[in-house]
């Protein structure tokens, strides 16, 4: 079975996550399947990909409409006797669309990864509803029913929750080397956040968190640590980080690599996004046993059950996130219970190998016409 990954992204988060995690969970459960990646010349998903074992090549996408990834995927598709494409972003469906054109693909599988609503415009439409889509994967319940609205056949629609891998979580940096690297005092309490920046994220709202901690409660000891490839949002929230005097309360460090491994020194891992799939930066705060305060979005509610394994608040609600953690803080030992609740519900429930072989069934589903 030879399975062909589409990526059309310009930057680098959970979504490229996923594809890498389920390509090399296949390789070892299943090497009868053999994965490629298409991707985009030159970003960072290109640099992942390098210091991985995965089959991968590039093409370069200037604009949405960039012939040189159409003619790649054709030449894939024949030299390497492509039996399904599987596609993971709007961009590289509209690729794909256009490439079904020339020549006629083998069938598509769509990744929804996110609870975006799709717009009710004619083109958009017809893509999401294009005949040769046998199946859309759902990352979330939430992100299922909001495709669902705009689907003509709804029957396409499978939820499968993306799978955390802990093969990628073992690293061996001490909690002092990652103190020392991020320049912060040891005796600082540590709220972390991991999220690009992009709109969906509401890193305002974060920084209003942090705002109401350091000045309305008067909480110089806490430390708010943000990590994040820059992008259109960057000017706006480094100047709002200015007009709320946080320059010495909080830091964006921009992209790190395995920006999971500073899980060993945050104390409180603090989600603010407005609009969500199922964010795989919670899997790895499970995983590294680091409580989870959140907002009550997407798929979150469907991992994050509030006072179970973490704490959910409403959008934009700076003031409520920030009792969350005040509240941890006096009731401690309830910190203990949620991460162990977690950690639990995450091996049980959400791991590649599970992604992995639902993804699978799947795609023998498409290629051997049980759809």
């Amino acid at each position: 079975m030879n399975i062909l990954h589409l990526s059309a992204v310009r930057n680098w988060g959970g979504g490229e996550k996923h594809i890498e995690n389920l390509c090399l969970e296949l390789a070892e459960s299943n090497p009868e399947v053999n994965n490629i990646i298409l991707c985009k010349k030159g970003d960072l998903f290109e640099k992942s990909l390098e210091r991985s074992k995965l089959t991968y090549t590039t093409a370069p996408i200037l604009t949405n409409f960039d012939l040189r990834y159409v003619i790649k995927l054709i030449t894939l598709v024949k030299e390497k006797k492509i039996d399904i494409i599987h596609i993971h972003d709007p961009t590289a469906l509209a690729f794909a669309v256009i490439s079904d054109k020339f020549i006629a693909l083998p069938p598509f599988i769509f990744s929804k990864k996110t609870s975006f609503p799709i717009r009710d415009r004619k083109r958009t439409l017809y893509k999401y509803n294009y005949p040769k889509i046998k199946k859309i994967l759902c990352v979330s319940e939430k992100s299922k029913s909001v495709i669902a609205e705009h689907i003509n056949e709804p029957s396409k629609l499978i939820k499968i929750y993306h799978g955390f891998r802990s093969e990628r979580e073992q690293f061996k940096n001490t909690r002092e080397e990652l103190l020392a690297e991020l320049n912060i005092p040891k005796e600082k309490t540590i709220i972390g956040n991991i999220a690009n920046h992009i709109w969906p994220k509401d890193l305002e709202t974060f920084l209003k968190v942090a705002h109401h901690l350091v000045y309305t409660k008067n909480r110089k000891d806490l430390y708010f640590v943000q990590i994040g490839f820059y992008f259109r949002e960057t000017p706006h929230l480094l100047k709002k980080l200015k007009e709320l005097k946080l320059e010495n309360h909080v830091k964006c460090y921009g992209f790190k690599n395995n920006a999971s491994r500073f899980f060993k020194v945050f104390n409180y891992f603090l989600l603010t996004s407005k609009m969500e799939g199922l964010p795989n930066v919670i899997y790895e705060a499970f995983y590294h046993k680091v409580p989870v305060i959140a907002t009550n979005v997407g798929g979150i509610p469907e991992i994050v059950t509030h006072m179970e394994n973490g704490l959910l608040a409403n959008t934009f609600d700076a003031e409520k996130l920030a009792e969350h953690i005040l509240f941890l803080e006096k009731n401690h030992e309830l910190i203990s219970r949620f991460t162990k609740n977690g950690y639990k519900n995450l091996v049980e429930n959400f791991t590649t190998k599970q992604m992995a072989q639902q993804t699978l069934q799947e795609y023998k589903n498409v290629l051997y016409g049980r759809y």
